[in-house]
């Protein structure tokens, strides 16, 4: 059986207008008048071409480019697997890059939700490939808010354009999640250039052969800088000059990966390579988090898009397996039918739903941050994307590895053999995990930066939305979908709440209970997303009877089954006396 994947538009559809109502939202923001025409049937047209194309261009170079991999050869060139070049080069000419750029650079002007949603299925189809276009977004929105307008007009059309692509160069060495540790220089020039010198690892697709020149954002100190995080600046460092000729930087070597082999990982050297800075001396984190949030968001829907294609090999792998003696009619013996594999496949597909509610919601929580007239929204609607990026990120890419090795179980032996094609996805899901921020820096940045930070302002505001939607569940005649979704509202704020007020006395209590915290608002995100999509599929006149059964039960199933999971956690958060004890070196 190939490994094949079908974009599930009908329910990235569903989610959009139906369960979030985009377009209502998009029809607010009056600085996009554009967003007003993007009705269901336009949106409909532009996913189907990108499915066209992931599953027609990226998908038949997935496993082949797994096995090629990257060459980096003696002259320092480092050269794609066959194909992706000619891949890339069509995804430029259609316009694809361009997508939710601003049209005074070149852009299309389309909204980060429907951007998502075509990145979702060029992650599923080919991650390695969609790793190169990946950074293009954020380099942009850095460029385009922190850069001079000198650096705007040379460097920012060519990247809306995708004719040169971006790398964030941020790590070192000695220097990874802590970045106040970082070496790289950059020595002020005559000229109002820098000169950078220094070495990067893990810099994915910093040299590669798709485009002619590729634009590198690095984390650099000036002279006289501070020691620590306030010290870093960051510097524009193009792979080709303005003049012409070639930057004084090259690729070390090539990291030999678990996965996404066909992305090129390059260790990278700066002798005095020649850079600009990009916004404020010693402000350099602060410019590069708005590449850094676009990356964690896209992360994210890495791991929802490794779900998909897990999930759906898997679901058809099971109809297709016959095995054990059927004691109703013939034909009733397919693996699908058994109970252990029925909850693989519903407890996948529950997960999976509910994420694409909740990752929506974000990117369009972005598209309103930027575009809605009243400054309250765009405030109110900037602190939920922040709240809910750590958790996408974090809980998203944890379920993408599990729910890629649930997919395999249901396999058996055969999907731990290259040719299904599983064990590919299994290993390509492995990373999301640690990089752009591992799962546990995410769970410290929810917890002291997301929620302390403000009091629980911007938790309690969701809270709210969400006890409204327990309300309007119980009006549409699901009083037990309210309960439930009320229940755990309600758990969820006592446990914080017990927290908060111990912290204080406490304060190490929120590096112990961090990861505890993201796991359980995990599970109080997903109750919102089961129970609002439970009642729009109810109240659905676009959905067909069957298939609004379909998603009540699945999302039902959620609630049933996968919500308790959620009282694990709240009850190590509200357990005060819980110790950790030191760990004691090995002899």
């Amino acid at each position: 059986m190939a490994y094949d994947y079908l974009a599930p538009i009908d329910d990235m559809r569903f989610v959009m207008h139906e369960v979030l109502q985009a377009p209502k939202a998009w029809q607010q923001c009056e600085g996009r008048p554009e967003w007003a025409d993007l009705d269901a049937d336009t949106v409909v047209a532009i996913l189907d071409e990108a499915a066209k194309f992931s599953r027609e261009v990226l998908l038949p170079l997935n496993a082949p480019g797994d096995q090629q991999g990257c060459t980096r050869h003696a002259d320092g060139r480092v050269s794609t697997p066959t194909g992706y070049r000619e891949a890339y080069q069509a995804f430029v000419q259609a316009g694809w890059p361009a997508l939710p750029c601003a049209p005074d650079w070149g852009g299309q002007g389309l909204p980060m939700l429907l951007d998502a949603a075509v990145r979702e299925m060029l992650i599923a189809c080919n991650p390695a490939w969609e790793m190169y276009p990946d950074l293009l977004h954020g380099a942009y929105e850095t460029i385009k808010a922190h850069a001079s307008d000198t650096l705007k007009q040379e460097y920012l059309r060519k990247i809306v354009s995708g004719q040169w692509l971006a790398a964030m160069a941020l790590t070192e060495p000695q220097a990874g999640s802590d970045l106040g540790l970082l070496r790289t220089q950059a020595v002020p020039q005559v000229d109002g250039s820098l000169q950078i010198s220094g070495s990067k690892i893990f810099i994915s697709g910093a040299l590669h052969d798709l485009t002619d020149n590729i634009v590198h954002l690095v984390l650099c100190r000036l002279p006289d800088a501070p020691a620590g995080s306030k010290g870093i600046s960051l510097a524009l460092v193009p792979t080709v000059l303005p003049d012409g000729q070639a930057n004084a930087l090259s690729c070390d070597s090539l990291e030999h990966k678990m996965g996404i082999h066909g992305s090129a990982t390059c260790a990278i050297s700066y002798d005095k390579a020649t850079g600009w800075l990009i916004g404020e001396a010693g402000k350099g984190l602060a410019a590069m988090f708005l590449m850094m949030n676009s990356a964690r968001l896209h992360v994210g829907l890495q791991g929802l898009a490794h779900q998909e294609i897990a999930t759906q090999n898997a679901e058809r792998q099971a109809w297709d397996r016959q095995q054990g003696r059927s004691a109703a009619q013939a034909g009733t013996s397919a693996i699908a039918h058994h109970p252990a594999i029925r909850h693989i496949l519903l407890r996948r597909r529950a997960l999976l739903e509910a994420q694409r509610v909740i990752a929506y919601r974000a990117a369009l929580a972005l598209d309103l941050s930027a575009h809605h007239p009243d400054a309250q929204v765009r405030q109110r609607e900037q602190a939920m994307a922040a709240f809910m990026t750590p958790i996408i990120k974090a809980f998203f890419t944890q379920q993408g590895f599990q729910g890629a090795s649930e997919a395999m179980q249901v396999f058996g032996g055969y999907g731990y053999v290259r040719e299904l094609g599983v064990e590919q996805t299994l290993r390509d899901a492995r990373i999301a995990m640690i990089y752009e921020g591992t799962n546990e820096i995410q769970a410290i940045d929810l917890l002291q930066r997301k929620i302390l930070a403000d009091g629980g302002a911007t938790l309690k505001a969701w809270m709210s939305q969400a006890q409204q939607e327990a309300q309007q569940c119980r009006q549409a005649g699901l009083a037990e979908v309210a309960s439930r979704l009320e229940a755990e509202l309600q758990q969820a704020s006592a446990a914080l709440e017990d927290l908060l007020a111990r912290l204080p006395q406490r304060p190490e209590n929120s590096l112990h209970v961090a990861d505890d915290v993201l796991q359980g608002l995990s599970y109080t995100l997903m109750a919102w997303a089961h129970a609002l999509s439970m009642r729009c599929a109810r109240q659905s006149t676009t959905l067909t009877p069957a298939a609004a059964q379909a998603k009540q039960e699945v999302h039902g199933y959620g609630l049933q089954w996968l919500l308790p999971q959620s009282g694990v956690h709240w009850q190590r958060v509200r357990a005060g006396d819980l110790t950790v004890p030191p760990l004691q070196p090995l002899h």
